[in-house]
């Protein structure tokens, strides 16, 4: 019986690809259907894999097989900032679904710069900052001055979904590209940044809730202003790095800020009749502020604790119980759509994954037949028949 014909490959390369794929050796070993003593084998180069294992660790990895045969592992982005809180045992692991994510940001960074040169143009620069040092109140009015945005336009949003997409398309004006995902876990990241001189990047997690989604864009926002590239989860229990924990209260001091700023807040009539004071407020009281704002009811009862309008304690109980009430919502709607097929509008998902600035640049390169219909199809990860719908969501 004749032995299938191994890979020539080098040993260093599979690791790479592995370990950039965000797979420990076990998972990756069960993943490909064999022994983890075989596969450490091929790994320090005892032993080949066959070319179909090759070509399933390929598969696995989200890389073409070509380059599993380089002669030596490619250079590629620099490993991402872990600003999550740890676990009790060491340090946590970017799994192989939002490993994907980041290199899918970066991948999608460099196209859109390549569209800018295919164009002879060139793209803005971000011009955004802030120092940690700074005032969390000055910065939150820095960014809504930069934005333009105030409270009367603010106070017509009432409804997350629309504030969500105000304040994105804010935010890519201002030169960055807003990318949403539905690979990661609501539990795993709310988003992460990565920051770059020009077209720097956040992706926001698609799977939480517009008011989550709408902190979090500013959240990211501070990261890149802070020149710092990193992941961030919003809401998970758990110490933190001391470095880390400055850094992520920083931010979402000034995410709260800029969402409801101090004056506009302490002159809402309803706060201003309480005065200073650790008080309670009512459930209706906190959802008016909520909806006045745009913004999650978390958010108003923190900033209330914050400016010394309600306690700890009240904060705390409030937390825990939009916690429980999320978490039976989601029971409900699974319980409600279990066994009935989800629709799904590809166009409009394309659309609001990789954000208008980006998606317009793709088909307007390929209406000056720089770029093929097939390539429009692959850097959108949809089929050509999807196209002329996402014509249609750009309004072209």
């Amino acid at each position: 019986m004749n032995k299938r014909p191994k890979a020539t490959i080098k040993p260093a390369v599979l690791v790479w690809a592995r370990e950039t794929a965000g797979f420990d050796l076990s998972t990756a070993a069960e993943k490909l259907d064999v022994e983890e003593e075989k596969l450490t084998a091929w790994e320090v180069g005892e032993d080949q894999p066959s070319i179909p294992q090759l070509r399933k660790a390929a598969e696995l990895y989200k890389r073409p097989l070509a380059v599993l045969y380089l002669s030596e592992p490619p250079l590629t982005f620099q490993p991402m900032h872990d600003f999550r809180r740890l676990p009790e045992m060491g340090l946590r692991r970017f799994t192989p679904q939002l490993t994907l994510e980041i290199r899918a940001a970066h991948q999608r960074r460099e196209l859109a710069l390549e569209l800018f040169e295919d164009v002879d143009e060139k793209p803005s620069a971000f011009r955004l900052t802030a120092s940690i040092k700074d005032s969390p109140d000055a910065v939150g009015a820095a960014i809504r001055e930069a934005l333009k945005i105030d409270y009367s336009l603010q106070s017509h949003w009432r409804d997350p979904r629309v504030a969500f997409l105000a304040w994105r398309s804010r935010i890519e004006d201002a030169g960055a590209l807003v990318f949403q995902s539905s690979r990661i876990e609501s539990d795993e990241a709310s988003g992460f940044a990565i920051w770059a001189d020009v077209l720097p990047v956040m992706v926001i997690n698609r799977k939480d809730a517009y008011p989550r989604r709408v902190f979090s864009l500013l959240h990211e926002l501070v990261h890149l202003m802070l020149r710092q590239s990193g992941v961030s989860d919003l809401e998970a229990e758990g110490p933190r790095r001391q470095a880390d924990e400055r850094v992520e209260a920083f931010c979402n001091h000034v995410a709260a800020a800029t969402l409801v700023p101090r004056d506009l807040l302490l002159a809402e009539p309803l706060v201003a009749a309480r005065g200073v004071g650790r008080h309670e407020w009512t459930d209706a009281e906190v959802q008016s502020l909520s909806m006045a704002y745009s913004v999650s009811r978390e958010t108003i009862v923190r900033r209330l604790m914050t400016l010394q309008r309600a306690s700890e304690d009240f904060y705390g109980r409030k937390r825990r119980q939009y916690a429980v009430e999320f978490q039976q919502q989601r029971e409900r709607d699974k319980l409600k759509n279990e066994g009935k097929p989800i629709p799904r509008n590809m166009p409009r998902e394309t659309v609001a994954d990789f954000g208008k600035p980006f998606v317009r640049r793709i088909i307007e390169n390929y209406h000056q037949d720089r770029i093929s219909l097939s390539e429009v199809s692959g850097y959108l990860g949809v089929k050509v028949r999807h196209v002329p719908g996402i014509e249609r969501q750009l309004g072209i």
